[in-house]
């Protein structure tokens, strides 16, 4: 399969699952539709808009395609209005985060090997933009953002292992779209079970 069909296909899904994902924690705001949209389109875009002007991409992503904005907008007013009557949690937001991390992270790291840049770039890339999105969203929210809090669960781990996984697998000539789809699932299981059981980095011994 063709690989900008594949990236195009991984991005659209990602702009979807980042809206619903930064919807569902602007209405546990209690945010309106306008600012639940600004979240869902922040959430959905910033990982993509950071990596493109650390790649020196130009102009970003979302306004080459304006189709990633439309998705994004689209998605987060039938998620705004869908879910009016919900009361969400924290944990609400946990698959959509799960699943748009996976696949942003293939994005980034497609995208800078795309690029020519040497693997460890390409997968810092995918973990940027896998995690960038949500950090903007709860920093927008008033948050402090899940991979910069001590002692909480796996998050941009997840996707850093992620993005080798693919680059892992195109490099020993996978099929894109195998490599596509085990980085997605490994991210996004990575994510869940971490949350699931608790996992965390380990913390360096005080000294007695």
């Amino acid at each position: 399969m063709n690989l900008d069909l594949i990236i195009l296909i991984i991005a659209y899904l990602g702009v979807g699952a980042g809206a619903v994902s930064g919807v569902f924690e602007a209405r546990r705001k209690d945010m309106d539709i306008v600012g639940a949209t600004t979240v869902a389109l922040i959430t959905a875009l910033g990982g993509g808009t950071l990596r493109d002007m650390l790649l020196g991409r130009g102009p970003v992503f979302w306004v080459k395609e304006p189709g990633y904005p439309l998705v994004g907008f689209g998605v987060a007013i039938l998620t705004f209005y869908s879910t009016r009557l919900l009361k969400l949690t924290a944990r609400s937001i946990l698959i959509p985060d799960a699943l748009a991390l996976g696949v942003f992270t293939v994005m980034g790291a497609a995208r800078a090997l795309e690029q020519g840049t040497a693997v460890f770039i390409a997968a810092l890339m995918g973990m940027v933009t896998g995690v960038f999105g949500g950090v903007l969203r709860d920093v927008t929210c008033n948050e402090i953002p899940t991979i910069f809090i001590k002692n909480t669960e796996l998050y941009a781990t997840c996707s850093f292992v992620g993005a080798w996984v693919y680059i892992g697998l195109e490099r020993a000539g996978a099929q894109l779209w195998v490599a596509t789809v085990a980085s997605i699932l490994v991210t996004f299981a990575f994510r869940i079970i971490s949350s699931r059981f608790n996992w965390r980095l380990p913390e360096p011994r005080s000294q007695v």
